[in-house]
């Protein structure tokens, strides 16, 4: 649990000022991993890392959905993340674009964007995020992993009452999938670290307010400390 005094302790330091953090500080509190957590990951497909290491700006023309060097350097701590959670049995579940055909009306789509690229892999998760055996695999049609898929079923089945949740992008995806989590009456942890968008600056507003309204944004190693306190308890119990 990170203490109260750390609220504001996070990503957004430099571009948030004093006014508005006093605006806001009405949602200071401790944050937490809640209980029985589940993992979302949110669109680790290939077409966020078109490009490589490199700003997004300098490859958005080729590659619009991408998110560069952003993306990249999210891959470690959310391989961290899903490494804790497998040892610690926490479920995980990924989503990815629905690309079936006749799969829905024209002009349906997570977003508006109208500059589109494609390839044969773009809706494939990264092999260096590859999903395991256990772990399983939405697809999607709009922003949140939650519109119009079993995902609720499946976390009631297996008795989840919180999530932990990273992915792309931070300001549509990721949003929309904890503001849908939250109203559904999760305990959602958004991962810092494991959370990326095109633009920093949106990005950190995003968090921001994520933060202050629906989420518990927290350090990779916060939650990893926190799953492996569980894996722990997971193997004195067999």
């Amino acid at each position: 649990m990170a203490r109260i005094e750390a609220f504001e302790d996070h990503c957004w330091k430099d571009v948030v000022d004093a006014d508005t953090l006093k605006i806001y500080a009405a949602y200071a509190r401790e944050t937490f991993v809640g209980p029985n957590p589940a993992v979302i990951a949110i669109d680790l497909y290939n077409s966020a890392y078109r490009g490589g290491r490199r700003p997004p700006v300098e490859i958005q023309a080729e590659f619009p959905s991408s998110c560069g060097i952003n993306a990249w350097n999210a891959v470690e701590p959310t391989r961290m993340l899903f490494a804790a959670a497998r040892l610690a049995g926490v479920p995980i579940f990924y989503c990815t674009s629905d690309v079936r055909p006749q799969s829905r009306p024209s002009g349906v789509g997570a977003t508006r964007r109208q500059k589109h690229t494609s390839m044969p892999d773009d809706s494939l998760i990264l092999p260096d995020l590859a999903p395991e055996p256990q772990d399983v695999i939405i697809p999607k049609q709009r922003a949140s992993i939650f519109a119009g898929t079993p995902l609720v079923s499946h976390l009631t089945v297996l008795g989840v009452r919180s999530l932990i949740v990273c992915g792309e992008s931070t300001s549509g995806c990721v949003r929309a999938s904890c503001v849908d989590g939250y109203s559904s009456g999760y305990h959602v942890t958004l991962v810092e670290e494991c959370t990326f968008d095109r633009s920093d600056l949106i990005h950190k507003i995003n968090l921001f307010d994520l933060h202050h309204k629906y989420a518990d944004v927290m350090k990779v190693d916060e939650v990893v400390a926190h799953l492996g306190a569980m894996g722990g308890q997971r193997v004195a119990a067999e």
